[in-house]
C-alpha cells in the first residue's frame, strides 16, 4: 500500500503509512503538498490535523468546526481564502464514508470509492498555526461540493475528487488563476464511482478495524 501511494502520486519517498479504516475529524490524516528544495519541485506526504486552524486563530479548538470547506465559498471565506491562494493539497484515499438517512432516527453508513477500488485524491487546503506557547500545528480541511447523481442517493454533499491531470496545477502554490482553480471544484463523474453499505462500527471513531468495511445488508437499502 505505501509503495502504491508513492507511485500513484509520484512521491519522492515511500510514505510510512499504516492502514486506516475510520479516520475522524481532529485525528491525523495523510496530506500531499508541493515543496521546493534546491530548485527542485517535489510532492511531500505529511500527517496533519484534520480540521483547519487559520493562522490568525487565537485557539486551536476552532479547527474542530472546520473539517470541511464548501467549494462555493472557499475562495472568499476568511478562514480559507489565504490557504486557497497558496496552500492547496491532496488527501490521498481509496474511499470515504457518508450516511444515508433511512428515517427520522436511523442512518446507514456507506463506503464510497472508485470502480476497481483504486486510489484517488480529495481536494484540500492546509495551514500552519503557531500558538502562544510556541505550539506548531499543521492542519487541513477537505473541500466539498454538491453531490453528483450517484452520491445524491446517499447524501446531498460529497468531497471534491480531483482528476490526476489536475494534481499539478492544484498543488502548485504559484498557480493563482482563481477562476480555473474554482472550475476544478465540481462533482466527480457518477459513472466512475461505486458504493456499498458498511457496518455501523464506523459511527464511533473508537472503532479502527477492518470490520468497519464489512458489507452490511438491510431490507430498506
Amino acid at each position: 500500500m505505501p509503495e502504491d501511494v508513492r507511485e500513484f502520486f509520484r512521491l519522492l519517498k515511500t510514505p510510512d503509512l499504516s492502514p486506516r479504516y475510520n479516520i475522524a475529524p481532529t485525528q491525523p490524516v495523510a496530506v500531499i503538498r508541493q515543496t521546493e528544495q534546491d530548485g527542485a519541485t517535489n510532492r511531500e506526504l505529511s500527517p496533519m490535523h484534520w480540521g483547519l486552524i487559520p493562522s490568525w486563530a487565537k485557539d486551536a479548538k476552532i479547527g474542530s468546526r472546520m473539517m470541511n470547506a464548501r467549494a462555493e465559498t472557499v475562495h472568499e471565506k476568511p478562514s480559507y481564502r489565504a490557504a486557497f491562494k497558496k496552500r492547496r493539497c491532496l488527501i490521498p484515499t481509496d474511499g470515504f464514508y457518508e450516511w444515508k438517512k433511512l428515517d427520522e432516527k436511523n442512518k446507514q453508513p456507506y463506503f464510497i470509492g472508485m470502480k476497481g477500488d483504486g486510489l484517488f485524491a480529495l481536494a484540500g487546503l492546509w495551514e500552519c498555526w503557531n500558538g502562544a506557547d510556541n505550539t506548531v500545528i499543521e492542519s487541513c480541511t477537505i473541500i466539498t461540493t454538491e453531490a453528483n447523481d450517484f452520491c445524491r442517493e446517499i447524501h446531498e454533499r460529497m468531497p471534491v475528487i480531483l482528476s490526476p491531470d489536475n494534481y499539478d496545477p492544484w498543488l502548485n502554490p504559484k498557480s493563482n488563476d482563481t477562476d480555473f482553480l474554482r472550475s476544478l471544484l465540481v462533482p466527480f463523474p457518477s459513472e466512475e464511482m461505486s458504493a456499498f453499505p458498511v457496518s455501523k462500527l464506523v459511527n464511533s471513531p473508537r472503532n479502527e478495524t477492518p470490520a468497519c468495511l464489512e458489507h452490511f445488508q438491510h431490507d430498506n437499502l
